[in-house]
């Protein structure tokens, strides 16, 4: 049977001993602390307590029924793992951890410095925190370098416009650009007005819809505005809303297509040149970057284990990326997602908990770049792939968890629902439609499940 699971991970189970508690419960508490409940998803957990195995031999269970009583063995085990997460020393642990890892080290763009010092930091507290095979996958990554950056609207009026450079975007000339703005708001549109883009700064103003729709926009914007001969590019952030605060990320070139200096603006300044533009008011605006690309950088993916004591060679891989852009202090993105996964193996060892199966801890490098580190770390391990039992990803945010993703079979998914019954206690009980995430696509592909 092989199982798939949709956060950002499909799951395989080869046996339904399945104990589900994966999360990230972010709340208020007085004073306005934040709290952070961390739920561990994982696979065919021992079981504890001598004597106490759920099967009769150790072939798997013939029938449904015999999956369903297995899985309600565990309850005990699950109360335990969320009683010490929810109430016990481990309440807010994570998010303390976090904290002072964020304040400490600050933004970890790939290829910095800050992100060596990142992975030093981790590599170090994996070790005090007693977790096994504590080692350092070496990686190459990008090593982009935004520099300076300056807009400035010149037509109909001066205006500051807020920018961030895109991700291995290249520079301007050292004087600048300056030049007459087009307005579109889809990629058809601009190329039915191909001939009006040449020599003009393109400004995409593509309302947002959903992250995977709308990222295009970001990714293959500069490309796109280069085919029709534009000489910069300027894209609507990919949010919802923002309060003057553009969004950077990655975008893509081609190699057979000019590169052209891109970057994001705010929400509010794309709205704000689509209505002039509407009104046939001529805009004309002078970009300034002076961003770099460098040879890439050795770096590493961060592991840590706790060793199945049955069928130690079999995996369930839990992970998170530790890079960042270099704006913020990556706290969200994806430093939560990096310390729920750790954490989901301090649960199990502090509960003197040894798994059937090795529980792999994977801290990614490079997400942000494409997912450079986890592609690299696909390569060096997929020819072991079939011992790959699930591979899972925290990448969307530490939010009130409701439920766990899920790609898999029907079979598969009535089993994961079984599972996450035993999260009734905090309400955690959805099960969605499909799993997905930059580092763990490379799995997905294969067929290996993974769950987000």
């Amino acid at each position: 049977m092989s199982t798939q699971s949709t956060c950002s991970e499909g799951h395989t189970c080869a046996t339904p001993e399945i104990l589900i508690t994966c999360f990230a419960i972010c709340g208020k508490e007085k004073r306005e602390k934040m709290k952070y409940i961390f739920l561990v998803f994982f696979i065919n957990l021992l079981p504890q307590y001598p004597g106490k195995s759920l099967r009769r031999d150790d072939s798997y269970p013939k029938t449904f029924e015999d999956i369903k009583n297995e899985i309600a063995g565990y309850s005990d085990i699950a109360k335990a793992i969320i009683d010490l997460a929810v109430h016990g020393k481990a309440q807010n642990r994570s998010y303390e951890r976090l904290a002072v890892f964020a304040d400490t080290i600050g933004p970890r763009l790939s290829g910095s410095k800050n992100l060596d010092a990142a992975i030093k930091y981790m590599f170090s507290a994996l070790q005090e925190d007693r977790l096994e095979n504590v080692h350092l996958e070496p990686v190459k990554v990008p090593h982009w370098e935004r520099g300076e950056e300056f807009a400035m609207m010149l037509e109909p009026r001066n205006h500051s416009i807020a920018i961030l450079g895109l991700g291995s975007s290249v520079a301007t000339p050292p004087k600048g650009i300056t030049a007459e703005v087009i307005v579109v708001a889809s990629f058809d549109e601009l190329h039915k007005r191909a001939q009006e883009a040449k020599g003009k700064i393109v400004v995409y103003n593509k309302p947002f819809i959903s992250y995977g729709e709308t990222v295009r926009y970001r990714s293959q914007g500069a490309v796109e505005a280069a085919k029709v001969g534009a000489v910069a590019s300027l894209i609507r952030s990919i949010a919802t809303f923002s309060i003057n605060s553009p969004h950077t990320g990655w975008q893509n070139y081609q190699r057979d297509v000019p590169r052209i200096p891109t970057a994001c603006i705010s929400v509010e300044d794309a709205e704000m040149m689509s209505r002039m533009s509407f009104r046939g008011t001529k805009i004309v605006v002078h970009l300034k970057m002076g961003a770099k690309t460098y040879p890439d950088s050795p770096s590493f993916n961060t592991v840590a284990e706790i060793v199945g004591s049955k069928y130690p060679e079999q995996i369930v891989l839990v992970s998170g990326h530790l890079d960042s852009w270099d704006v913020g202090q990556g706290a969200m993105d994806d430093g939560g997602g990096a310390f729920i996964s750790w954490e989901a193996l301090s649960l199990i060892k502090d509960l003197g908990l040894r798994p059937k199966r090795t529980l792999r801890l994977v801290l990614w490098t490079a997400e942000e770049q494409g997912g450079i580190g986890a592609e690299q770390y696909y390569q060096l391990h997929k020819e072991n792939i079939s011992n790959f039992d699930i591979v899972m990803e925290s990448d969307e945010g530490t939010f009130k968890p409701s439920g766990l993703g899920f790609t898999g079979s029907a079979k598969a998914r009535d089993i994961v629902k079984e599972i996450m019954t035993l999260l009734q206690p905090i309400n955690v009980t959805d099960v969605y439609d499909s799993a997905d995430g930059t580092d763990i696509d490379y799995w997905m592909r294969d067929g290996v499940p993974v769950d987000t």
